[in-house]
Parts: structure tokens; C-alpha cells; sequence
């Protein structure tokens, strides 16, 4: 968006204005969508699967029987590798989902006090012309 002229200042606030909303409706899109998110893995030798949610949350664990043949600390590394793994595809989903979301939600520079100043000063002159 161009800044506006002091003949547009109505239509760029309508236009600045809807633009926001396109943008809290985009944030509110990606937030449903990481809601929807979910990370998978599967350990090499597919004995344990794991599923994570957007926010990191583990929704899912399966450990074949076989695996508990492994013993207890083996059994506890492959488990925390599983888990871990499935939450980092959440993660990295979700991230991707922000990232597009913050690449499209940007919001043109607000308008500063240069603006604001050359604004008045405009005004000024018009009225002792």
C-alpha cells in the first residue's frame, strides 16, 4: 500500500483497516490448522511409533511386543527416541505453518510522525493561501 494523499487519508484507513482483519484472519487460520497438526515417527526397526500434536502434546504411542524383549534401559532410549522424534515433525510442521502465515500477514509501516507532520503542515499552508 502507498501512503495515502491528503485526498485518499478515508479510503487508505478503510483499505489499512481491512487489511488487519484479512491478517487476524489469516493468524486465526494457522492457529487452527497447527491445531490439526500432527508429527509422526517410526523407530528403524518399526517396533514403536509415536504421534505428536501441533502444540508438542503426545497423542499416540504404540510399542510392538517384541520390543519388550530389549530390556529396560534399551526399551527407555527407544521410547524417548520415538517420542521425541515425533514431537520435532509437530514442531517443524507447525513452524512452516507460522512462517507462511507471518509472510502473509504484513501489515504495511504505520505512519509516523513525518507524516503526520507534513499532513498539518500541508493543512497550514492551504488555509493561508
Amino acid at each position: 500500500m502507498r501512503p495515502p494523499t491528503p485526498d485518499n487519508d478515508a479510503e487508505y484507513l478503510v483499505e489499512y483497516a481491512a487489511q488487519g482483519q484479512r491478517v487476524i484472519r489469516d493468524l486465526q487460520a494457522a492457529q487452527s490448522a497447527i491445531r490439526q497438526v500432527e508429527g509422526l515417527a517410526k523407530s528403524k526397526d518399526g517396533l514403536f511409533e509415536a504421534a505428536a500434536d501441533g502444540e508438542s502434546g503426545l497423542t499416540r504411542l504404540h510399542i510392538d511386543p517384541r520390543a519388550l524383549r530389549l530390556g529396560e534401559s534399551a526399551l527407555g532410549r527407544e521410547v524417548t527416541a520415538v517420542l521425541r522424534a515425533a514431537q520435532d515433525d509437530a514442531a517443524s510442521k507447525a513452524q512452516e505453518i507460522m512462517d507462511a502465515a507471518e509472510r502473509a500477514a504484513a501489515l504495511p509501516q504505520p505512519l509516523d510522525e513525518t507524516f503526520v507532520r507534513g499532513r498539518v503542515e500541508q493543512a497550514a499552508r492551504d488555509l493561508l493561501s
